[in-house]
């Protein structure tokens, strides 16, 4: 899903947006193939009326572990723009926050084993805000993203600091 033009600024461009990594629905998915496959054996090899209450059993299963996890994933979205970070999450109820770049103070990625192999990991995000410090999960390719800001928030503060020369000298 794209990020809708009309939330952005006039000037302002987007220059990554993306999901979670999508490890974070390895596990949804099994329990899907292996729900899936139980209601199919159920349905075949028991012929009494209890059938239903076992195949009630696997889909409320489903329900509960595999579908509050595909709805996190899918409606969960990080942009990244020209201006600043902006994470929105939730299916009914949503919530969202934004960070300007140049209140940035520090961006830090961690990864294990098997996060560095999948290309995904963790960004720890270090700002002047209330919040103070905003940790953000299954981030793919989270050095490349932290990578980015620090060009984003640069090339912004460079940028700004020419409009403000630019000011004074009208002055």
């Amino acid at each position: 899903m794209k990020y809708p033009a009309r939330l952005l600024s006039s000037e302002e461009e987007i220059a990554a947006a993306f999901r979670p990594h999508w490890m974070a629905v390895v596990l949804p998915t099994l329990v899907t193939v292996l729900s899936v496959a139980a209601i199919i054996t159920v349905a075949i090899t028991v012929d009494a009326p209890e059938v239903w209450y076992a195949i009630g059993g696997i889909v409320l299963m489903w329900l509960i572990v595999a579908l509050p996890r595909w709805i996190k994933w899918l409606f969960t979205h990080y942009v990244v723009t020209n201006e600043r970070i902006i994470v929105r999450r939730g299916f009914i109820a949503r919530q969202g926050k934004e960070i300007p770049l140049e209140v940035i103070n520090d961006v830090a990625f961690s990864q294990s084993v098997i996060e560095r192999i999948l290309r995904s990991g963790d960004l720890l995000i270090e700002s002047a805000g209330e919040q103070g410090q905003s940790r953000y999960t299954d981030i793919p390719d989270p050095e490349g993203v932290q990578s980015l800001i620090y060009r984003l928030r640069e090339a912004r503060t460079l940028n700004l600091q020419g409009q403000a020369s630019s000011v004074e000298q009208l002055n």
